[in-house]
């Protein structure tokens, strides 16, 4: 099996490449800002077992590398069984309101540059016929909240794009699935206080590798959050805006 992991540094990128070296004939390009996290991620994934992880440093802002780097993906694998999207950054929400050039360049790592990575896998994987994108998103994205509504945009964004690409791939069985966590303990969540909320980065991956087997279009994870939003989505607006969230 062949497995592309762009953000593969992310907590729960490593969680979902864990779990795939249980498989027999694991495949791994990992793609990630820093060549050292990379390579100790390789390491890892070689001890238990995968049998090739190929590492590709890439700077996630230039939209330019996109086209080639997956060239030289496909370079190394021929084909893509599973592409898993799993970069972003936790937007300062106070100051994405006081400097528009680091909300711009927020929204350019959590959004577009998604999109566009996303793009170009989706246009391999409908030529083969065949294939997994799975694009992490965020709960934040489901309803703006005053606490976080910078980064909650660039999720909706992600969300709507996924449920597009999933409409138009869908007839060249490609199977595309939005990943919808919660509160995950990872580094990029290390300065928020823990609560019963917060799972685990490899709980997650193990729930996300789950769902592209069962090829559910959507996951919310941990499962709970699912009637949360549900309920957080219902509460009329005059009333919404009025609440501390």
């Amino acid at each position: 099996m062949n497995i592309v992991i762009i953000g593969a540094t992310s907590a729960i990128a490593h969680g979902v490449a864990k779990k795939y070296c249980s498989q027999k004939n694991s495949v791994f390009y990992l793609v990630g800002r820093s060549q050292d996290k990379l390579s100790a991620i390789a390491d890892d994934l070689r001890v238990r077992g995968a049998q090739q992880v190929y590492t590709d440093a890439c700077l996630f802002t230039d939209v330019k590398q996109y086209q080639t780097l997956f060239s030289r993906i496909l370079a190394s694998m021929k084909t893509l069984d599973i592409v898993l999207i799993a970069h972003g950054s936790l937007t300062h929400q106070e100051r994405a309101e006081q400097d528009a050039l680091y909300t711009f360049d927020e929204l350019h790592t959590n959004f577009t540059s998604v999109v566009g990575l996303g793009v170009v896998a989706a246009e391999q994987c409908k030529k083969q016929r065949s294939g997994t994108i799975a694009i992490i998103g965020s709960v934040a994205g489901e309803r703006g909240r005053q606490s976080n509504y910078l980064y909650g945009a660039a999720k909706a964004g992600v969300t709507a794009f996924c449920s597009g690409l999933r409409n138009r791939l869908m007839p060249f069985n490609v199977h595309v699935l939005t990943i919808l966590p919660g509160f995950v303990d990872t580094p990029m969540t290390a300065e928020i206080p823990k609560n019963f909320l917060f799972a685990k980065a490899d709980d997650v991956g193990a729930a996300i590798v789950n769902a592209i087997e069962k090829k559910k279009n959507v996951l919310y994870t941990p499962f709970f959050w699912l009637y949360i939003m549900t309920i957080v989505k219902i509460i009329p607006e005059f009333i919404y805006k009025r609440l501390k969230t």
